[in-house]
């Protein structure tokens, strides 16, 4: 398992060091991905924000 994950996150790696499009779509994601971090560190219940991030982001990658 943990093969399969390197090697796609080597692919990734990859694709967004050729591609500039690429490479803003990522800068923009771990913007995101650092700004949801934030906002479950300061909560005062880290568990809650961490669930309702996840919510977030499945109703996100469902299109709701």
């Amino acid at each position: 398992m943990a093969f399969l994950l390197r090697h796609i996150a080597r692919y990734a790696a990859r694709k967004i060091a050729s591609d500039p499009v690429a490479r803003d779509q990522a800068a923009r994601a771990a913007r995101g991905v650092a700004k949801e971090a934030k906002q479950i560190a300061t909560d005062e219940d880290p568990a809650k924000a961490a669930g309702r991030a996840m919510r977030r982001a499945l109703n996100k990658l469902q299109g709701d």
